[in-house]
């Protein structure tokens, strides 16, 4: 980096540190770039990327204590606050990104760089992607169909974020915990107050995903304050970073009072409102029950999976991966023996094999979070086989929060900060460890850590070159699709050479993940029945009932996102198979997987131009190159 760039941290300190470092600066000569990168329009294209970003996340306190830049130090601002939720902040966020394409179109696209054209058509599809929710007032604030769902509902996440992404290292972060909780109630109540306001326009939650909302909120407030997760937790890490008695207990019982005062009323209020809705709410699952819900589902799928597939595509491609993937496992399943009933009935009975089953007791927890370690542990030492830049950030796995577990998917990853002071986290869900058996662990491994989820996002923020933007960028369909393509890898790595049941972890996977677009558009397409969609994934899986109703109430809170997996991992094999194709024995895994995670998260569309830029350079490069 030379003396005229603008960095990350610089761009966001400009704003923290306020007149005296401006004053600096302009007395060292560089008044008009620094006017021009943080007023005007900026001398590079890249430097108005960096404001942009800037002024995104400086605006989103959570955000910014996920990138770990701020937070603990003495001009953190930003730690104590949760993000504001309300219908004016919409419309506010609204305007940023219509001020934001403004900037964008100001630059003449053609005279910028390669590199730069990637950015500009990175940042220009999200923003013009992200603005088609305005269309639908009925949205929640946070531009979700139903803020409270048991799934991804603020009311569930709020608590999460705070159990996990806010560290308490010192004794200011322990502080603007303690803040935090005390904002979180004024949240809650901000939150009842618009889902009414949804009520009113005819969105309400179906019945099933209310009662199972309830649940989750009662059992959250269950406990006494001082007993309750939020608080021991604080109690806990103030004790590991020593410190002083009098402070600690000072801390503590402000955070039994936020539960006390703030927190528990709120959550009592919500509970109440949900449950007098619950009076008004219909058992469909379906999107398409709300006015404009059919266009709503189109314009997400175009969102989520980047592409321009409708459902009836999705849904028919859906079944032909189906049918595919039955056909592979079933002569695996014969393999070791399993050669009675569906595939889904086999699979639902070695599921249930004790052989493979660790007991329920804090040692086969323990025995199953030392086994997900040693998967992950192998797959490092093998990365080199197939992957040129390893990650700089550190993996840890842990087990998922107690309180929180009833409510979490088997295992999700959790990202790392920026600068890699907080690691990326793979969090096992130890609840019951039956629910994940022995051979398809390694497969949830690879996914959520190395060489899936953790690896890609760890090489995007380590490539300094990268705006922010795409650094820090999630696209579902192309980082489902990479963790997907993981769990496809390790086989051909030979990670299941003499290990069947292994090999069926994999296609046991992969399967669910064809059968959930045929769900997905079955109930917001197709107007399946919840019921229908349950038996559905029963009967081609073999997951139990409980898991399959999870699945079902995950895709109806959030229309599409169960798309995303399979479109992306076939997108990137296609992409793979036409670079091997064209450039034959001059083709090399490793260059391709670089070429892949390198620049970051994208759209698939523009992943296709990326590849296809590669693949035409390696051409060019062979043909200009002189035998000597």
């Amino acid at each position: 980096m030379n003396a005229t760039d603008v960095d990350w941290k610089s761009v966001l300190r400009w704003s923290l540190r306020g007149l005296l470092v401006l004053a600096l600066l302009l007395l060292a000569g560089s008044g008009y770039v620094v006017y021009r990168t943080v007023w005007g329009t900026p001398l590079r294209f890249s430097d108005l990327l960096m404001r942009q970003a800037a002024d995104y996340v400086l605006e989103r306190p959570q955000l910014l204590t996920q990138i770990g830049i701020l937070d603990g130090a003495w001009y953190d601002f930003s730690s104590g606050k949760l993000d504001p939720y309300s219908l004016a902040e919409r419309r506010r966020r609204f305007a940023q990104l219509r001020r934001f394409e403004a900037e964008l179109a100001a630059w003449d696209r053609s005279g910028l760089s390669e590199e730069d054209k990637l950015s500009y058509d990175t940042v220009h599809w999200s923003n013009v992607r992200a603005l088609a929710d305005e269309k639908y007032p009925w949205l929640g604030a946070d531009n979700k169909p139903y803020p409270v769902e048991p799934v991804f509902g603020v009311q569930k996440e709020l608590p999460f974020f705070l159990l996990t992404v806010h560290q308490i290292k010192n004794e200011r972060l322990a502080r603007h915990y303690v803040e935090r909780l005390k904002a979180l109630g004024s949240i809650i109540d901000a939150v009842r107050l618009d889902v009414e306001r949804q009520a009113r326009e005819g969105v309400i939650a179906p019945d099933f995903v209310i009662d199972a909302s309830v649940v989750q909120m009662k059992a959250l407030i269950a406990p006494m304050p001082g007993k309750n997760p939020l608080v021991t937790h604080l109690a806990n890490r103030t004790a590991a970073i020593g410190l002083d008695g009098a402070a600690r207990n000072r801390l503590i019982d402000g955070a039994v009072a936020a539960l006390n005062e703030s927190v528990y009323p709120a959550y009592r209020r919500l509970i109440a409102e949900q449950e007098a809705l619950r009076t008004r709410a219909t058992h469909e699952a379906g999107i398409w029950r709300l006015k404009g819900g059919s266009a709503y589902y189109a314009d997400q799928l175009q969102t989520l999976t980047s592409t321009d597939l409708t459902p009836d595509r999705i849904h028919a491609l859906g079944l032909r991966e189906v049918a595919r993937l039955t056909a592979e496992a079933d002569g695996v399943l014969e393999s070791t023996g399993l050669s009675q009933g569906s595939v889904g009935e086999r699979f639902a009975r070695l599921m249930a094999d004790p052989r493979f089953l660790y007991p329920d007791t804090e040692v086969g927890r323990a025995a199953q979070l030392a086994r997900y370690r040693q998967i992950l542990g192998r797959m490092q030492h093998l990365l080199p086989k197939a992957f040129a830049v390893m990650p700089k950030m550190a993996l840890v796995v842990r087990g998922a929060p107690a309180d929180l577990e009833a409510q979490l998917p088997p295992g999700h990853y959790e990202r790392g900060t920026l600068d890699g002071s907080r690691p990326g986290v793979f969090y096992v869900n130890l609840r019951n460890p039956a629910v994940t058996p022995m051979w398809a662990m390694p497969t949830l491994a690879y996914h959520e850590g190395i060489p899936g989820h953790h690896l890609q996002f760890a090489v995007a923020a380590a490539n300094g070159d990268l705006p922010p933007q795409r650094r820090l960028a999630y696209f579902p369909a192309y980082s489902e699709g990479w963790g997907l393509y993981a769990e496809y890898l390790a086989k051909e790595m030979g990670l299941y050479a003499g290990d069947p049941y292994g090999d069926l972890g994999r296609l046991r996977s992969e399967l669910l993940r064809a059968a959930r677009l045929v769900a997905d558009t079955g109930i917001h397409a197709k107007r399946w029945s919840r019921e229908e969609a349950i038996a559905y994934l029963q009967e081609t899986t073999g997951i139990p009932a409980r898991e399959a109703a999870s699945e079902v109430d995950r895709y109806t809170v959030w229309p599409g996102q169960a798309c995303v997996y399979t479109v992306g991992l076939m997108t990137i094999l296609e992409l793979r198979e036409k670079a091997q194709r064209t450039l034959g024995p001059r083709f090399d895994l490793k260059d391709f997987h670089a070429a892949v995670l390198n620049e970051g998260a994208m759209p698939l569309w523009l992943l296709r131009h990326s590849i296809d830029g590669w693949i035409a350079e390696k051409l060019a490069i062979t043909a200009t190159a002189v035998p000597r």
